[in-house]
């Protein structure tokens, strides 16, 4: 056990919990933050190694996880309002012990409605019995310890050094930048009741919220609820986000409204939508102020288990997918499996992959979950249509969803800004993006016949037999996604695709291909233009043999009501404020 879970359970087990009853807060504040004991606590949770990979397995050992985002933003308690502390402080100790952890709730939810609430730590602490040694501390965090004190974000951290010549005419440097986020599955997350995304905004009194276009119509009100239950103002911007909207067009938008609005620094932005939002609203929060955070609810398959808790945020440009974009995770990722029950079939089917994709190059297990669940995931909504909760499609659903999130995070923030080419989540990715736009597809139509040709190419080099080059096609298959279109016959296009695919990967082709064993995988760095318009030729065949002939089912944009992008031109960008939207109702 580290010094940091010691100090926290110490404080729990030994701590006089009387002043949290007191009626006047002042002096409950002040009984439980001038003693040695709050000392000993405060200063174990500024000097524990936030960003360690120790820290993390401690805090494991400890059965305490979902306490570790909250103290790692507790190394800049004194930085804090005692508003965001307290509300920190509760959920740190209500991972270690509920009991404490729902009296420490209580009481940070007093403070959260008075106006002591928006003091900070350090002032409250420099104006009382023990002034002077925090004002001594104050002055050694500058020098030993500056994002314990004067901190930009609470979610990153910044190191360097530098080494010159005598005369200073040469200096070499290394920087590195340390960042965390936390990733949750949580059903009903609008749920007065569910305190998620109230925790994260109370403090800051306001939240500032871009909404899909499509999301509002379902779910607007039921947001404005949410927030309007817990009095926390919402600044609601709604945006159309199909994928002909991905364009840097949009991105300058949201930037305007976020100047409008006098979005500051630590405020976390609140991204309600899909894949689309998730990317050009994170490029937007990337860009604003050089790194505002935010916080991605997903509403869609695509989202939830890839596009929301990647850290790469993009958007589409000069004809090319994805061109332009920064690597910006959001601080809070959200998946709640209950916005899929308003989801086309098309819509969750084209999301699936990229559960599937996780599960043939990383995680075997999942890969038999998905194999049990079938078809049934898409009739049931990820089990929250049409079945009882204690069947076994929701069981299996949610270990689905947990088991692809665990495995993208893992391999995504592994290699956050790409300084390696060897990331099993690109499978699929590597032709696809040639003949996505082209063909009118849907994403995950386009990265599914991808992986099926990549399956077949690593079945022709015998870097897997033909029982799991099988089972990966029929999984793909079973779930109506294409395996073959006929943009496939065009090879110039897969050509091309796969000549800019050696750009953007550091002159290295490093394909992810299913390798060894199912939930393995390897890289493919060559590939000639003969063998590629054979094993073209060979792979349509062997899709013929498939239900459909190896089509899927509404494959295209405009099956599932979406426009064409390989037809339609960028429309004009709109964003609207909620008042907007009333006046342009009436």
């Amino acid at each position: 056990m580290t010094k940091t879970t010691s100090a926290v359970k110490a404080f729990i087990s030994e701590h006089d919990c009387d002043p949290l009853e007191y009626q006047n807060l002042d002096n409950a504040v002040e009984a439980i933050c001038c003693n040695e004991q709050f000392r000993n606590l405060l200063l174990s949770l500024i000097n524990s190694p936030a960003f360690s990979e120790e820290l993390g397995v401690e805090f494991a050992v400890a059965n305490a996880v979902k306490g570790l985002s909250s103290c790692r933003k507790l190394r800049s308690s004194l930085n804090l309002s005692l508003s965001n502390f307290f509300g920190l402080l509760a959920e740190l100790f209500s991972a270690f012990d509920e009991a404490t952890g729902k009296e420490w709730y209580t009481f940070a939810n007093r403070i959260h409605s008075e106006s002591l609430g928006k003091t900070k730590l350090l002032d409250l602490l420099l104006d009382s019995t023990e002034r002077d040694f925090y004002q001594d501390l104050a002055v050694h965090l500058v020098e030993e310890n500056p994002h314990a004190i004067y901190p930009t974000s609470n979610y990153r951290e910044s190191r360097g050094y530098v080494e010159s010549t005598a005369d200073d005419q040469t200096i070499e440097a290394v920087v590195r930048s340390s960042t965390f986020t936390s990733v949750r599955v949580v059903d009903n997350s609008l749920n007065p009741e569910e305190l998620m995304l109230r925790d994260a905004y109370i403090s800051h009194g306001r939240c500032v919220c871009l909404v899909d276009q499509n999301v509002e119509g379902y779910f607007g009100e039921q947001l404005e609820h949410y927030f309007d239950y817990h009095e926390i103002k919402l600044e609601k911007l709604v945006y159309r986000a199909m994928e002909v909207d991905k364009g840097i067009h949009t991105v300058e938008k949201m930037l305007g409204d976020f100047k409008n609005l006098g979005v500051s620094r630590n405020e976390p932005v609140l991204i309600v939508g899909g894949g689309v939002l998730a990317d050009t609203g994170g490029l937007a929060c990337a860009l604003y102020h050089r790194n505002t955070p935010y916080i991605m609810l997903s509403t869609s398959i695509v989202a939830g288990i890839d596009a929301g808790p990647s850290p790469r945020t993009c958007c589409d440009g000069f004809g090319y997918k994805n061109l332009f974009g920064a690597y910006h995770p959001p601080v809070l990722s959200i998946t709640d499996r209950y916005f899929f029950r308003t989801l086309r079939e098309g819509w969750l089917r084209h999301g699936i992959i990229e559960i599937i994709k996780m599960a043939v190059t990383k995680d075997a297990e999942l890969f038999n979950y998905m194999e049990q669940a079938g078809p049934q995931l898409i009739e049931t909504r990820f089990g929250t249509m049409n079945c009882e909760p204690e069947s076994e499609i929701n069981d299996l659903s949610q270990k689905i969803l947990g088991a692809a999130l665990r495995s993208y995070v893992a391999a995504e923030y592994d290699n956050m800004y790409e300084t390696h080419q060897c990331r099993p989540h690109a499978y699929g990715h590597t032709w696809s993006p040639g003949f996505e736009i082209e063909a009118g597809l849907l994403h995950g139509h386009a990265v599914s016949i991808g992986m099926g040709f990549g399956a077949y190419l690593s079945y022709r080099m015998n870097w897997i037999n033909q029982e799991k080059f099988e089972r990966i096609m029929r999984l793909i298959s079973s779930f109506g996604l294409s395996l073959w279109h006929d943009i496939m016959s065009k090879t110039d296009t897969l050509w091309a695709s796969q000549q800019k695919i050696f750009e953007k990967r550091g002159g290295n082709l490093a394909a992810p291909l299913p390798k060894g064993e199912i939930g393995q995988c390897g890289y493919l760095n060559s590939l000639t233009r003969e063998e590629l318009d054979q094993a073209v030729v060979e792979y349509q065949e062997i899709c013929n043999s498939y239900p459909r002939r190896g089509l899927g089912i509404e494959p295209h944009c405009s099956d599932v009501g979406l426009e064409d992008p390989s037809t339609v031109a960028h429309a004009p960008i709109t964003s609207t404020t909620a008042s907007e939207q009333e006046l342009s109702a009436v």
